[in-house]
């Protein structure tokens, strides 16, 4: 909670609409950990998934 409030600045909705695997990535990112991007397949699936509005 303390780094969600304290560092990632975020309002108690934000924080608590987080899923722990978010609030872990945001950690990392945070702490300089080299994030590599999703590979082609996983992007396209969530493209499937999570369209924009058509």
């Amino acid at each position: 909670m303390r780094f969600g409030f304290g560092v990632l600045r975020l309002s108690s909705e934000a924080f608590w609409q987080l899923t722990p695997r978010e609030l872990a990535a945001a950690f990392r990112a945070v702490a300089g950990e080299q994030v590599q991007a999703p590979a082609r397949s996983a992007l396209e699936t969530m493209m499937e998934r999570f369209p924009d509005g058509r």
